[in-house]
């Protein structure tokens, strides 16, 4: 094992900084993941009971970011020239985009093998080396990952340690060059508390509770096929699922029977026999959501079997005060809740705390120019849920509690990049104006610079 000051030596000697450096890196990372396609199919299937088609997802997301990346980086990596005001002229000035150093990834449970991997991408296109730190809740892909890794790998550019939250908290006390974290917005805070002691910057992908508007001139059919797939995607367990959806009066039962239908379509009629739904993570997480479920009303599934960690896909009616709209659901359950019109869907919005998405479901180009105008979010859809989060060239990212910074494509390159300033000047041309004695040059230079 190299340790963290060999990392970071490989970077500050510069040997990471050539172009052909970081497309080797990147080659070795997507012959990783190709070696692993097929064995992470079993892997996702023990720890999350996740479907092949869900498997493949994951697998997807990080060759979308690796053939941008390979496709952009020349590009990327240039300098961005910088205009010069006339009084620092001549010279030139320009950015250079350079390596931060060793960035800590620190990998979430339910996207175990595409959320740990996928910031890699940025890391290595970046110049930087990097240390994993998998979830001890997704064991069968961890250990996939770390078996394969030093295969690919040397050790002073990508490492990987497993463990518990202990691991996580040792790795955070070692000086990183940058702590890239997904999960929730609790342990985010934790993980921005422990980085704020050696003032190492952090991107925090978080989430909370993303809302769904569905107005009366939607399609209710293929609304209700898009809301169920993503909140029933991975039951339940993806940080930009739609988390409750705000319906007017004249959708309202329309919706929750189209709901109820496509669930059907998708699950059968007991789910649980259906190799196309997958299981909650473990039985923590099926008793968190087994509490809230205990006073809500349920108008479709709810069936629960703690041993199997398995929760029907569910509809409930919301209740603005019930514990269901208190946290992010996380789970198979979506909570339907009834409002007047738009502005009354946007009032409920901005009462609470700034979401990962927002998604609405309208004809209306007048709406969505209200959306984006009167409301916050990481990210927006029209029509659509999550589809965003598989663009590699969309920033992604929260805003307030729902994340800080912003990951995929040329975005997440410089936010792990060193934006370097850097300026040139000329022997030449070396005016007296600017050297004391001072005398009476105010008045000129009020006029050059003010």
């Amino acid at each position: 094992m190299a340790t963290l000051s060999a990392m970071q030596q490989l970077v500050e000697q510069g040997h990471t900084k050539p172009l052909a450096w970081r497309l080797e890196q990147l080659g070795r990372l997507e012959a990783m993941v190709q070696e692993l396609a097929e064995p992470l199919q079993a892997a996702l299937a023990r720890d999350l009971g996740k479907p092949a088609v869900e498997a493949f997802f994951e697998v997807a997301g990080i060759n979308g970011e690796l053939k941008l990346a390979k496709q952009q980086l020349r590009r990327w990596m240039a300098p961005r020239p910088i205009a010069l005001p006339a009084v620092q002229k001549p010279g030139r000035a320009w950015v250079q985009y350079e390596p931060l150093g060793t960035v800590l990834i620190l990998g979430p449970w339910n996207y175990p093998f595409m959320l740990l991997l996928r910031p890699l991408v940025t890391a290595l296109a970046a110049g930087n080396t990097a240390m994993l730190k998998p979830s001890e809740h997704a064991p069968a892909v961890a250990e996939l990952i770390a078996e394969a890794l030093p295969r690919h790998f040397a050790p002073e550019v990508v490492q990987l340690q497993q463990g518990g939250p202990e691991t996580a908290q040792a790795l955070l006390r070692q000086p990183f060059d940058h702590v890239f974290f997904t999960g929730g917005t609790a342990i985010g805070r934790e993980v921005m508390k422990a980085a704020a002691e050696q003032l190492m910057p952090v991107t925090l992908e978080l989430g909370g509770k993303s809302p769904c508007i569905v107005l009366d001139d939607a399609d209710l059919q293929v609304s209700a096929r898009r809301i169920a797939w993503g909140r029933f995607l991975n039951s339940g367990q993806s940080c930009v699922a739609p988390d409750y959806v705000l319906v007017t009066p004249a959708m309202r039962q329309p919706l929750e029977t189209a709901l109820a239908e496509a669930i059907d379509e998708f699950y059968g009629a007991d789910p649980r026999q259906s190799v196309d739904f997958g299981r909650v993570v473990n039985t923590f997480q099926f008793d968190r959501l087994d509490g809230l479920l205990q006073n809500a009303t349920v108008l479709k599934g709810g069936e629960r079997e703690r041993e199997q960690r398995y929760i029907a896909p569910t509809l409930v009616e919301g209740d603005p005060a019930g514990g269901l709209m208190q946290e992010e659901i996380f789970g198979p359950i979506l909570p339907l809740l009834q409002v007047d019109d738009l502005e009354q869907a946007l009032e409920f919005i901005r009462g609470r705390a700034k979401p990962l998405a927002l998604y609405l479901f309208s004809r209306s180009k007048a709406a969505r120019r209200r959306v984006l105008q009167a409301s916050q979010s990481g990210g927006v859809v029209f029509n659509d849920v999550i589809v965003h989060a598989g663009v590699p060239g969309l920033p992604f990212g929260g805003v307030g509690p729902s994340g800080i910074g912003r990951c995929h494509g040329e975005t997440g390159f410089i936010g792990l990049s060193n934006q370097r300033a850097v300026m040139e000047r000329p022997f030449a041309l070396d005016l007296a104006w600017r050297y004391p004695p001072y005398g009476n040059r105010l008045s000129l230079l009020r006029r050059l610079l003010g």
